[in-house]
């Protein structure tokens, strides 16, 4: 009786915690549509036909406010009569936008300026009539030179973990921000070319700059550079691995714009060419143009919540399962509650082979995938959580080789 209450509940458990994409919106910044290279607009794009289907900024013309969180100084609208909206700090996308996330829990839209060391997101929970943007300073780091493009930051995500992350042009400057009321922002140093990368640096300006990144369900980052070069970033080593380079596109079609659709493939789009949007998968890089897609605006970012490999995270999530003894005499995980960023795992009497580590919040949302050799006996097995993880409970499932799970516990992070 007790083994098939346990049985139910972990299937329960199991599907309430797999997650699915079906958000096939994404945000974009573009220009104004007449062959310009503005980047000041916000526009909503459905990613499953490539066709703009709201306004949510358009420069000059949407009435706004933008508060600074340091100075607690408001600015509306109406200042701008006179001013020069391209050069000032306080019109929201002035000085051009080429870095955008997208936060599905706070529903706010996270980007920063070009040449200038801010970050910046609009409320979409105050609707869209009069945005209301918001604008904070990130410690120690400001452009020493405006034309410097090395230092811009062109590169953003909302992460698996919930954190943002943004990368600078010249890879030299890694940034963690919380997505709360006020973001709490981090410089995590530089990335670091793996060695397997056989000489392509993340670093190299003509392979590896601009572009945009996105996030898979595992944790795991991926920079897609403006010249097509595809590299995956470990956020704990900081280490970047090339994977390859984007076949199919037009000459001189840079990749600025980068997002993930409904059915996992990456979607991507120009900031200098109008010539609409393309679709590839992650295993083979090869792209194919969305037929109708838009091509009245050129786009320099992409932004939206889904994430890479969900459905390869949701098929762990969902393997059959056993029952599994959960009373602390019989637990696994130790120490819980975790409160130095690390736990064990106990693999005690278990079959020697490969086994499946998976990390996820309490939505399903994977924070984690790790594979482990298990040999005969007693063997520990400790993980290391992401130094930016929330405090909360997390579900950690492991999987033998036939996905059957054998452990299913809860562990606090303090």
């Amino acid at each position: 009786m007790n083994n098939k209450i346990l049985l139910t509940t972990a299937l329960l458990a199991s599907s309430i915690f797999a997650s699915a994409q079906n958000n096939k919106t994404t945000y974009a910044i573009t220009g104004d549509g007449n062959n310009d290279f503005v980047w000041m607009n916000i526009r909503q794009v459905d990613l499953t036909t490539g066709q703009v289907t709201k306004t949510l900024f358009e420069r000059s013309k949407t009435n706004f406010s933008i508060t600074d969180l340091n100075s607690k100084s408001v600015t509306t609208q109406r200042d701008f009569t006179s001013e020069n909206i391209f050069a000032t700090s306080n019109y929201p996308t002035g000085t051009f936008v080429a870095a955008a996330a997208y936060d599905k829990r706070s529903n706010k839209l996270f980007f920063t300026p070009m040449r200038r060391g801010e970050l910046r997101w609009l409320d979409l929970n105050a609707g869209t009539e009069n945005p209301e943007f918001y604008t904070m300073q990130i410690n120690n780091y400001k452009t020493l030179d405006a034309n410097d493009e090395a230092t811009n930051i062109t590169r953003m995500v909302i992460g698996a973990d919930g954190n943002g992350y943004a990368l600078s042009n010249d890879g030299n400057h890694f940034f963690s921000f919380t997505t709360g009321k006020k973001p709490v922002i981090k410089e995590l140093g530089n990335i670091i070319d793996a060695d397997i990368n056989k000489g392509l640096s993340i670093h190299n300006k003509c392979s590896s700059w601009g572009g945009d990144m996105i996030a898979d369900a595992f944790g795991k980052l991926y920079v897609i550079s403006a010249s097509h070069s595809v590299f995956s970033i470990d956020v704990n080593s900081r280490i970047a691995t090339y994977l390859g380079t984007i076949q199919g596109l037009p000459a001189n079609y840079t990749t600025n714009a980068a997002a993930v659709n409904d059915d996992g493939e990456i979607v991507v789009a120009s900031a200098n060419m109008f010539d609409g949007y393309y679709k590839l998968q992650l295993a083979d890089l090869k792209a194919v143009k969305i037929e109708g897609s838009d091509a009245k605006y050129n786009t320099s970012d992409f932004a939206n919540a889904n994430l890479l490999l969900q459905k390869e995270a949701n098929s762990l999530l969902n393997s059959k399962v056993i029952p599994v003894a959960t009373t602390p005499v019989d637990a696994r995980i130790f120490p819980n509650p975790v409160s130095n960023g690390t736990f064990n795992i106990l693999f005690d009497n278990k079959n020697e082979g490969v086994y499946t580590i998976v990390l996820s919040d309490l939505t399903g949302r994977s924070m984690m995938s790790k594979k482990v050799s298990v040999s005969s006996g007693v063997q520990t097995q400790k993980i290391n959580l992401n130094a930016h993880m929330a405090k909360g409970v997390y579900i950690v499932k492991v999987l033998d080789e036939n996905k059957t799970m054998i452990i299913n516990e809860k562990v606090v992070v303090q």
